[in-house]
């Protein structure tokens, strides 16, 4: 296995559908040589902010095919941009099943988040992505996301998938406690395995993150803004807090706004805005209520975005 290591500014970005509900691959294509002007180091589709849940098996590929197709021919970059596709499921054969399909859509690694609803034990999880990782032999990461698949998983039990699965090379972690990924950060340092990353599940984590040893952020904000969230981003890593800290508090605000409705609501509202997407959403996502389509628009004309 190519052990990628995916760290940096890694947007995990939408995917937009016309108004007819049927996907917008010419809408992708815009939205992805934005990013990739931006500055990012990798890309995730087909995630919880691509609305992957609604995909079916021919559209997720199609998503995927298309991301894959636009960074392999971008001039301006000397190293492709890496494609991390959302594979998660509660069904361990459903998960193995969209991995097959996101490796032969040309997708460098895996995105996965931990099953929801069933509510596995720390020893159903390891043999969970023990599987999936026998099938494929791709780089994962886990994805930690307490508030939707309904359970935490530990810092004992992270680290434990790690050492047990050479393929799991970093978690997503949007637990929201930078304890919970401090000891995650702390214990991999100390006992290993030291090319495990930590990398941020919400943005306004990112900068705190990265100063405790954090190595990124799957990012949310990055669709509107991937130019100053990648700097803000690299400053951090170089160690250049002044700097990243005069972006973080500049691009607040939006990262807040992202989150008014469920996500991938408001960002939606704001690519449209921006004129890069249709203002297009799947049930039972629903277009954003007026009253916050006021606060996204009031948030981008302040950063000169509209």
């Amino acid at each position: 296995m190519n052990k990628i290591k995916f760290f940096g500014s890694i947007p995990a970005i939408v995917t937009p559908f016309k108004k007819n509900g049927e996907l917008d691959l010419l809408a992708l294509e815009k939205l992805v040589k934005y990013q990739i002007e931006g500055g990012v180091d990798a890309i995730v589709v087909a995630g919880s902010t691509g609305e992957a849940a609604t995909l079916n098996d021919e559209e997720y590929v199609a998503v995927i095919q298309t991301v894959v197709a636009v960074v392999k021919k971008f001039p301006t970059r000397k190293i492709r941009v890496p494609v991390i596709a959302g594979a998660g499921s509660n069904d361990t054969k459903k998960a193995i099943h969209f991995s097959k399909l996101a490796k032969s859509a040309g997708a460098d690694g895996l995105l996965h988040v931990t099953p929801y609803y069933n509510k596995p034990t720390p020893n159903g999880l390891v043999l969970h992505f023990k599987e999936i990782a026998k099938a494929l032999n791709m780089p994962i990461i886990i994805y930690n996301v307490p508030g939707r698949t309904g359970s935490n998983v530990s810092p004992q039990t992270i680290v434990r998938i790690a050492r047990e699965v050479p393929e799991v090379v970093a978690v997503k972690e949007a637990s929201g406690s930078l304890n919970q990924m401090m000891e995650i950060i702390n214990e991999v340092e100390k006992n290993g395995p030291k090319d495990f990353f930590v990398l941020s599940g919400d943005d306004a984590l990112a900068l705190p993150l990265v100063s405790i040893g954090g190595k990124g952020c799957i990012s949310v904000v990055c669709n509107e803004v991937p130019k100053l969230f990648s700097e803000m981003i690299h400053f951090a890593l170089k160690g250049d807090f002044k700097e990243a800290r005069k972006l973080h508090f500049k691009i607040l605000p939006l990262m807040d706004v992202n989150f008014v409705e469920s996500n991938p609501i408001p960002v939606k509202t704001a690519l449209s805005l921006m004129g890069i997407i249709t203002e297009s959403l799947r049930l039972p996502l629903t277009l954003i209520e007026d009253r916050n389509k006021i606060l996204v628009k009031k948030v981008l004309q302040e950063l000169k975005l509209i």
